[in-house]
């Protein structure tokens, strides 16, 4: 009998494995792909915003070259975690189904059945692409992960969205050689797109190096062109050679309605859960990390969601 059966082993899920172990209870993590798998897809030269003391977890130093840690610093680090713990990860092993009840558990994975008391989803949501769904979108050339920029030198791309992840891939392909067009659907960029990188795109677009346009969105996806439409309703058509939607991601709601998660009927679908002790709807289940938030996926970060291993665990010994 495990005391949690955690599902996911990106930072928060490895952190709340390091929580169990210092409670002296025991804790596997499930994963369905690799060790801290949302990270892996990121962009291969991706530089994270945050510096590397607040994306530690379990005290254990993270030590990098730069003031701020890139993709390949953050994967060789959280293996280092995984390994300095000895956590019990099963890795390309996904949880199917959890059946039973607080205290009693069945979870069945893809490679066997556990008993658990407590059931901890730090599942983030990278995993899943916020689809466009337009016609076309199916085709080769859409691109949902942008990994770097050298595949699409000398190539017409589309970049659509409207937040950091757009607006790097914008610059980084145009500085490789590609013809970059951008299509956003409101009348700018996000907010949220980071101080040092919002004068660069918008510089690279009045000197036309860029085209880009505004209130407007993929109406449709050809092979060898893009369709657009304004808000006016006016479609035309550009040529293309990729498309690389940039336009979120979204926690994986058909999996936690599975497990008997109740997913909130507001904007943002946020999952059924005690702000306090992070416990679902349903007793002994309980959420970790960014899939909190549920579409608010820029809400939760390693930094700020690390501390709900320890919340979560509270309530645990709290209520046992």
């Amino acid at each position: 009998m495990l005391d949690a059966a955690i599902i996911g082993a990106g930072p928060i899920g490895l952190a709340c494995a390091i929580e169990a172990q210092k409670r002296g209870k025991r804790a596997v993590i499930f994963e369905k792909g690799c060790l801290a798998n949302s990270l892996y897809h990121y962009p291969t030269n991706m530089t994270f915003f945050s510096t590397p003391d607040l994306v530690e977890i379990g005290g254990l130093p993270f030590i990098c070259r730069d003031m701020k840690p890139t993709r390949s610093e953050a994967l060789e680090y959280y293996r280092r975690v995984k390994e300095f713990f000895q956590l019990d990860v099963r890795l390309y092993e996904a949880v199917q189904r959890i059946e039973g009840s607080d205290g009693v558990f069945d979870v069945q994975t893809a490679k066997g059945r556990y008993a658990a008391k407590k059931i901890i989803a730090a599942v983030g949501f990278f995993d899943r692409p916020r689809m466009m769904n337009v016609p076309g979108e199916d085709l080769e050339k859409v691109i949902h992960y942008y990994r770097e920029p050298h595949p699409f030198a000398g190539q017409k791309i589309l970049v659509a969205g409207s937040g950091n992840s757009a607006v790097i891939a914008a610059l980084e392909c145009h500085r490789r050689g590609a013809e970059v067009t951008c299509a956003v659907r409101s009348s700018s960029f996000h907010d949220g797109v980071k101080y040092w990188l919002l004068p660069d795109i918008l510089n690279r677009i009045q000197c036309g190096e860029i085209q880009a346009y505004f209130n407007a969105r993929v109406a449709e996806i050809k092979p060898k062109s893009v369709c657009l439409i304004d808000r006016e309703d006016r479609r035309f058509e550009i040529d293309n050679d990729f498309v690389l939607a940039m336009t979120g991601y979204e926690p994986n709601f058909d999996f936690l309605e599975s497990i008997g998660v109740q997913i909130g009927k507001d904007e943002c679908r946020t999952p059924a859960h005690d702000p306090q002790t992070y416990e679902t709807n349903r007793p002994g289940i309980y959420l970790a990390g960014v899939v909190v938030g549920g579409l608010r996926t820029n809400k939760w970060f390693i930094e700020n969601s690390r501390d709900h291993a320890a919340a979560v665990f509270n309530h645990i010994e709290s209520s046992s």
